[in-house]
């Protein structure tokens, strides 16, 4: 098979199908799979680049959130403003989580993530700000760049998928860059990429803050789409499908996230009439993605699809002597 299909073929094709998208499928939807795809993107950095699994990333997603949505209800401020506060929260949020975590590894570093996000979860119970077991509701959208109006929902999806699209860019861009073969050479031997100089816990609080930031962005746009905050967004499960959206569709895979995140969410959507199962489902969905394909749907299908390419390349002509015999057919005659 030939390689003609490159990756920035691929990208551009992938995009082009998201931009003509909402004229088939359902725009609010889609919209909530982008915010979703963003959360597993910002979650894979850090777990597929870095090798830092982390269970408690909704207190970034959740947190965001909320900020943004009290900012748009409360203070009135203008939506891009919203947004910004949410990330700079989840950044900071970010830098005070990472700067415990990180002086732990493996289990230890997964379960300090998971108790101070359930420690944020049960802030975010008491706090009057928040609205309790009721959240915000009745989050107006605004404006973005005072002209276009986020109610209409194509207009708003259009606007995700931007953000969906530069967030996108600049994480390929952090993946495939030397500051991203240093987070890989930590996350396969940190003991050697200590040995060679690196300061590795600098490099893991900054990749800590850069995914928390991202799911920090995925959480105030998908304030926009539902107009509500609650504490859905902060709980535990929520970090679970996170990390379940990334398995499914590839770990350290570009747009293994966004697969799995529509899986996820067209399992989530479509047996909604059967709540009590659902968990069951979802996992049946996991043991066998992980079974069948260790490396994840988009990661399987990317390595059957090189393997075909390299089964379908030409093989290279062995080399002539000065008489026109080929090697072979010296080999033979002798």
């Amino acid at each position: 098979m030939p390689r003609l299909f490159t990756s920035k073929m691929a990208f551009s094709a992938f995009f082009l199908l998201l931009a003509l998208a909402p004229f088939t499928v359902y725009p609010v939807f889609l919209t909530k799979l982008l915010c979703f795809a963003l959360f597993a993107v910002a979650f894979n950095l850090l777990f597929g680049q870095t090798g830092l699994l982390s269970f408690g990333h909704a207190l970034f997603f959740g947190g965001a959130a909320y900020v943004t949505g009290y900012a748009l209800k409360v203070w009135l401020l203008p939506t891009e403003v919203a947004i910004l506060l949410g990330v700079g929260f989840a950044a900071v949020a970010g830098l005070v989580v990472g700067a415990l975590s990180i002086q732990r590894q493996g289990l230890y570093f997964s379960m300090i993530t998971l108790a101070l996000a359930q420690m944020f979860y049960y802030a975010c119970v008491a706090a009057p700000m928040t609205g309790g077991d009721d959240g915000l509701s009745g989050i107006p959208r605004g404006r973005v760049a005072g002209w276009f109006d986020l109610a209409d929902d194509k207009t708003l999806y259009y606007f995700v998928l931007i953000v969906f699209a530069l967030a996108f860019m600049l994480v390929y861009r952090i993946t495939h860059s030397p500051y991203g073969q240093v987070l890989r050479a930590i996350r396969d031997n940190e003991a050697r990429a200590i040995s060679l100089g690196y300061a590795v816990r600098r490099y893991k609080l900054l990749a800590f803050v850069q995914s928390a930031a991202l799911a920090g962005l995925a959480g105030s746009l998908k304030v926009l789409v539902f107009q509500v905050a609650t504490l859905v967004d902060v709980n535990w499960s929520t970090s679970g499908d996170v990390i379940l959206m990334a398995l499914v569709g590839g770990i350290n895979t570009a747009l293994g996230p966004l697969a799995g995140a529509g899986i996820v969410l067209s399992l989530q959507t479509h047996l909604q009439g059967y709540a009590q199962w659902m968990p069951v489902i979802q996992g049946a969905v996991f043991v066998l993605v992980v079974t069948l394909l260790p490396r994840g749907i988009v990661g399987g299908f990317a390595g059957r699809l090189a393997r075909w390419s390299r089964a379908d390349a030409p093989e290279p002509a062995m080399p002539a002597h000065a008489d026109g015999t080929s090697d072979a057919r010296s080999n033979s005659a002798t």
